[in-house]
């Protein structure tokens, strides 16, 4: 049986990290170019074929062709062709994060060449990225993450990549940071009983056991997860036959250290005990390094 070419192209907005990601990659034992013009790419995949089994391009805004028909085709063509194994990651991360770091930085933005600001260089680019975003297998959100959060969640997500089974991240999150950017399905969690205001209970997390014991009395939070949990094993098939690799499914509520977490880790444990390929990520914890005080955040 031949061997598959494992390719996997990187692309976002300036200042999101992909340089960050390629090197990951490039850790892996990937062969990794960066700034491919993507008319290039088709005949470095043939080239590849026979001399590089694993592939990394990153592709952003600089070598974008004119008429982005031209991208989704080649995408399509890659997803249908036999001998490769694709996987599209796209990083971005909000607005004015990306300004400030190219403020920090003092670097051009790549569009900023066109008399843009960088606030509007910023805004066009996420336009003009829209149709790969729009195809991406994997998005990582980077506004809070750190270089080296970012390399642990590359690697995590190409490693633990099986050949074709879809990987289903639960992540919790607060409003109050902002909605999860790279969810697939975005569920709210605000309305249920809150152990907030319960003062004996308010720094603990939805990990630790009184919060969980608290959750156990009111049964609409149970019913809650009971659907949540139906919609996703009902679609689940139809989304896999979609050649996806990846599905987010986020949980949010005020703060995200309570509900959100408890039902995010209360979904993995279900989706893991039936043999899928699981992982749970509990993005408020992580920003606000809150971490459980009788568990240990997964």
């Amino acid at each position: 049986m031949a061997v598959k070419l494992e390719l996997v192209v990187i692309s976002g907005r300036s200042g999101s990290g992909k340089s960050v990601a390629l090197h990951s990659l490039e850790d892996l034992g990937y062969y990794c170019i960066d700034n491919l013009p993507v008319i290039f790419l088709r005949d470095l995949i043939d080239f590849a074929k026979k001399n590089h089994p694993r592939l990394a391009v990153s592709i952003d805004i600089r070598n974008m062709p004119e008429n982005l028909d031209e991208l989704s085709k080649l995408y399509d063509d890659i997803k249908k062709d036999p001998s490769v194994k694709s996987t599209v990651i796209f990083i971005d991360a909000e607005d004015q994060v990306l300004v400030k770091r190219y403020s920090e930085t003092r670097r051009l933005h790549p569009l900023s060449k066109a008399s843009l600001s960088l606030d509007e260089a910023v805004e066009k680019e996420a336009h003009v990225l829209t149709r790969i975003s729009s195809v991406a297998d994997m998005r990582i959100d980077t506004t809070n993450m750190s270089v080296h959060e970012l390399t642990n969640q590359v690697i995590t997500c190409i490693k633990g990549k099986p050949e074709k089974q879809l990987v289903i991240i639960f992540e919790s999150f607060g409003f109050k940071d902002g909605v999860a950017k790279d969810a697939d399905f975005v569920f709210d969690s605000r309305f249920l009983p809150n152990p907030y205001w319960k003062k004996d209970l308010r720094d603990y997390t939805g990990l630790d056991t009184p919060v969980k014991k608290f959750f156990d009395d009111y049964p609409e939070v149970l019913t809650y997860i009971k659907q949540i949990d139906a919609l996703i094993m009902h679609w689940l098939p139809t989304i896999e036959k979609s050649n996806r690799s990846y599905l987010t499914v986020a949980i949010g509520c005020t703060g995200g250290f309570h509900r959100s977490v408890y039902i995010a880790q209360a979904l993995a444990d279900r989706f893991a005990l039936r043999g899928l390929n699981t992982t749970v990520r509990h993005r408020s914890l992580i920003k606000h390094k809150t971490v459980p005080k009788s568990s240990t955040v997964k």
